[in-house]
């Protein structure tokens, strides 16, 4: 339906809510079966059908339905039938008139209202509808002559039994669903709870079943084949809202334990703060960087930027982006062996043994290794120091480079740069970016534990 507003030199026009005059007697409800008007004005609703046994608020686009709405407040009976359509018409204004289902439910309209473009009225259901002629089906408002069914007045014990079957079952629903009870206190003031046609149509009003399967139940106006095909309904929805409740009650357990848990590890959190046992995690945080750096000699440059982001971390939220990477790159400094260096093994007899234990032949390649480590011997240090190893696939490159690092005892940590694409890896990232990591120099120095150990970059070609 169209959300367009239309100006009504009876309706107020301003945006606010302004209720419609109605006159005085449709302020009471009205007893059903009394009255009941031979023509009405007819309005479709798209959601559910509308049963007789409700009084429910009804919303419709002020577009085309205002003109009927005002002539219904001028009626004597203050009616209009409500008809259930499954897909909405793309233009109310050309209706039509074979896309209605066969009945409908008169309702009386209390309180009508505007705001925003949209009439909204209370609808009280009266009866069961049939149109029987077409008064006027053109444009809206939209007229017709109606008829009513009717229902006899003893039921059969069989209806009898259905109904107690129907009392019992939204007995089982009402514990389930509280929201039923106001439902059900507003259909008691209303009818009495052994009349088997509004029993039925409140019933199938509580279900959430389709609007086709409700209009289904609308249809069927013989009452055992109604409620024969309500029953079912409310069963299967008292079962849904047992499995409902006890989903919540599962999800409501599992909260309440993991509240419980949360709330007992903050009062034993605190409780140790107050006897000095444990520190807040920024506490622990800089306690343990600054006791890994316990006994490690660190440059004055490096000292000097360890110290502001610490000062840094004291100042942040533990919860702020910027507390984990301050906190990440301190774990990274305070990780790496600042001043631990390994002891040379400057003993040419043993790296002759370690170079012919590890390989046969190679005489020059052994004797120009031997010169280097010479070298270093006669310095009393080899620092800095470059070694290029250059040779086919498969000759021993890798393997001659460990035997260095075992003749001179230092640790050995092979980087291999083959099919690497981005300088980060080996330089480092920026350390404001997501998952920032060091270079893999720096995590070969924090692997080894020692600030010299024999690095090979292999497949470097």
């Amino acid at each position: 339906m169209s959300d367009q507003q239309t100006d009504s030199p009876d309706l107020p026009n301003d945006a606010d809510e302004h209720e419609v005059s109605l006159s005085s007697d449709s302020t009471s409800l009205a007893l059903p079966g009394q009255n009941l008007p031979d023509k009405v004005y007819i309005i479709p609703i798209h959601n559910r059908p509308f049963f007789p046994a409700q009084v429910l608020p009804v919303i419709v686009n002020e577009e085309p339905w205002a003109e009927t709405l005002e002539l219904v407040s001028k009626s004597e009976h203050h009616s209009l039938a409500l008809f259930f359509m499954d897909t909405p018409q793309e233009d109310p204004r050309h209706f039509k008139t074979d896309a209605l289902p066969e009945y409908g439910t008169l309702v009386k309209v209390h309180h009508a209202s505007r705001e925003n473009g949209r009439l909204q009225f209370v609808a009280q259901g009266l009866s069961r509808v049939r149109i029987r002629t077409w008064l006027k089906h053109h444009r809206p408002p939209y007229l017709v002559e109606v008829e009513y069914p009717q229902q006899p007045n003893d039921p059969t014990d069989e209806v009898k039994a259905y109904g107690m079957a129907l009392i019992n079952a939204i007995k089982e629903l009402l514990p389930l669903n509280p929201l039923y009870s106001e439902e059900l206190k507003n259909y008691l003031n209303r009818f009495s709870p052994n009349d088997p046609s509004p029993l039925t149509d409140f019933a199938a009003a509580l279900t959430s079943a389709t609007g086709v399967e409700l209009q289904e139940v609308l249809d069927c106006v013989p009452m055992l084949r109604r409620m024969e095909k309500v029953l079912p309904m409310l069963r299967k929805e008292v079962e849904v809202a047992r499995l409902q409740k006890e989903i919540s009650a599962e999800v409501n357990r599992k909260i309440g334990e993991h509240q419980r848990q949360f709330f007992l590890k903050e009062q034993l959190k605190v409780i140790q703060q107050e006897l000095g046992l444990s520190k807040d995690d920024r506490s622990a945080d800089i306690e343990q960087f600054e006791q890994r750096l316990e006994g490690k000699t660190l440059p004055p440059q490096a000292r000097k930027k360890f110290d502001e982001e610490i000062n840094k971390l004291k100042v942040l939220e533990t919860g702020s982006p910027e507390y984990a990477v301050t906190r990440n790159y301190l774990d990274w400094t305070s990780s790496l062996p600042w001043g631990v260096y390994g002891a040379d093994k400057l003993d040419l007899k043993h790296a002759r043994k370690v170079l012919d234990q590890h390989h046969a032949g190679l005489d020059d390649i052994k004797a120009r290794i031997l010169e280097f480590l010479a070298v270093g011997a006669y310095k009393g240090e080899i620092s800095g120091s470059i070694v290029l190893l250059v040779g086919p696939p498969g000759v021993g490159k890798t393997s001659v480079g460990r035997s260095i690092a075992e003749s001179l005892g230092r640790p050995f940590y092979r980087l291999s740069v083959g099919g690497m694409r981005d300088e980060a890896e080996i330089k480092g990232h920026r350390r404001t970016y997501i998952g920032a990591q060091p270079g893999k120099l720096v995590q070969a120095l924090k692997d080894v534990e020692v600030m010299n150990p024999v690095i090979m970059l292999d497949e470097i070609d």
